[in-house]
């Protein structure tokens, strides 16, 4: 990094500056990333807005003169990376990987972050700073409709911050069958009051099309793998509603 250029906590009222190189980085950066879906005086607002109590936005500064330009920033929340933008004219100086390494000693625990997948460049950027890629996604659940990427550094223990993910998932997956089984118990109480059967059949051409489903959420399992892993769920899902009939 330029010795020129220095890193330091944002205030609020450094945040309308923060805005116009959000603004301005972004513009740049397309087709690498998709153009904003907001308003600037919409982006501006939300800038301005943010709770510095609930996330550090660190600010690189270039100049000595008493009157520095901003150059780049990064915004931490306890686990999250949620941006990091260098101006178009101070990139390749290091500035970015200044500030992400100030990142990794503020949450020496690990952070994650998401980036576009075609943002090519910045996931490569990442990767040479020793982030890793989880999860890919198709989009839906982010407001530009464009399919993304989770990547994460583990820190300090990274056995420890898989571990912890990995937790998550389990109560997310625990959560799910939970749903799943409530639902297949009233699925098959209905099915008994319409056809009068003690045990009504399974459908399955239905579980056919559930499995095919999954499938395609999970392609690194494969169909087989899924069919079995369903077969399972959707067993012992019928059993413990038989159960509680």
């Amino acid at each position: 990094m330029p010795t020129e250029v220095s890193l330091r906590l944002a205030g609020q009222d450094d945040l309308p500056a923060v805005a116009e190189l959000y603004l301005a980085v972004r513009r740049a950066a397309v087709p690498l990333m998709p153009p904003g879906v907001h308003p600037d005086d919409d982006v501006r607002r939300w800038v301005g807005s943010w709770d510095l109590s609930t996330r550090d936005v660190w600010l690189a500064e270039s100049g000595t003169d008493g009157d520095p330009a901003l150059v780049g920033f990064a915004t931490l929340t306890p686990t999250w990376l949620e941006s990091l933008y260098v101006a178009g004219s101070a990139q390749r100086q290091g500035i970015g990987s200044a500030l992400l390494e100030l990142a990794k000693a503020q949450r020496p625990d690990g952070f994650a972050l998401w980036v576009f997948e075609s943002n090519v460049a910045a996931r490569a950027f990442y990767a040479r700073h020793g982030l890793v890629e989880l999860e890919r996604t198709d989009g839906l659940a982010n407001e530009e409709r464009r399919p993304d990427v989770r990547m994460a550094w583990p820190g300090t223990d990274p056995l420890a911050f898989y571990r912890a993910m990995i937790d998550e998932v389990d109560l997310t997956l625990g959560d799910a069958l939970a749903r799943r089984v409530a639902l297949t118990r009233v699925v098959q109480d209905h099915k008994r009051e319409v056809s009068a059967v003690a045990d009504p059949a399974r459908d399955a051409t239905r579980e056919r099309d559930i499995v095919a489903r999954v499938a395609e959420l999970a392609p690194e399992l494969g169909e087989e793998r899924v069919g079995r892993i369903m077969h399972a769920v959707i067993s012992e899902s019928i059993d413990a509603a038989r159960e509680r009939s």
